[in-house]
């Protein structure tokens, strides 16, 4: 009896799932109100607001204006223990808030040219800054699973639509759909799981009848960013993708 209870004492005893939710404004919630805290734009309509409620442990770090670059005191969440984690970062990086200001107040060609050089960031750039990123996610919680969550195209085609023209919403679309490349293949080369948001927006773009995208608003930083029911969206897409 004395040594199945020795035993039983030496046996490790199974962790209760941690969920450490890390990124930018588009996981911390920024644009769908319901601000917990808020110079981070923490929201708790936020994708991992409410993934995180059927946790035991969860901590929710994300926030708004994040780059792969700052994240560092996001990163002191991770521990051994952390058994789930979710990241949605990269946009800040190519300088998303400049982007956004030079098309909304600039010509069409202005706008391309701001876009374009986000693109060369994009492809030159942003890939080795999300490797380095998720490589030391796992170093520091090596037995968690790493979810990445990518971007939507910020605009639903509408003939009717007059937020910017329709060369700046392409061109923006465009470069969505290069960054959702980036991080995807990024998410890959480090056995991550990507969940691609881009056919869920598809027709809840800006412009589109039922937006899940913020256009221009005040405040200013929750434009061009998921409202409440994109968070929701957010959160459809990371459950139906079995997480």
């Amino acid at each position: 009896m004395a040594g199945v209870l020795a035993v039983a004492l030496l046996a490790p005893v199974p962790l209760a799932p941690e969920y450490v939710a890390l990124g930018d404004s588009y996981a911390s919630g920024a644009g769908a109100g319901s601000y917990v805290d808020g110079s981070c734009r923490r929201s708790s309509n936020s994708y991992p607001a409410l993934h995180g409620e059927g946790f035991p442990s969860f901590k929710f770090v994300a926030c708004s204006g994040a780059t792969t670059r700052s994240l560092k005191r996001q990163f002191a969440a991770l521990t051994p223990a952390t058994t789930f984690v979710t990241i949605t970062i990269g946009g800040n990086d190519l300088g998303f808030v400049d982007v956004l200001t030079t098309c909304t107040l600039s010509g069409d060609r202005a706008c391309a040219k701001r876009v374009g050089k986000a693109g060369d960031f994009i492809r030159d750039q942003l890939p080795a800054r999300l490797d380095a990123t998720y490589a030391t996610i796992k170093a520091a919680a090596p037995d968690a699973t790493l979810v990445v969550l990518g971007y939507p195209r910020l605009f639903t085609p509408s003939e009717s639509c007059r937020t910017l023209t329709p060369a700046k919403r392409a061109v923006l679309n465009e470069a969505a759909d290069q960054l959702a490349g980036v991080i995807g293949a990024a998410a890959e080369r480090t056995g991550a799981r990507y969940v691609d948001v881009r056919d869920a927006f598809a027709e809840h773009g800006v412009c589109a009848s039922e937006p899940w995208i913020n256009a221009l608003v005040s405040p200013t930083e929750d434009s061009y960013h998921p409202n409440k029911a994109g968070q929701a969206a957010y959160l459809q897409a990371l459950t139906s993708a079995g997480w």
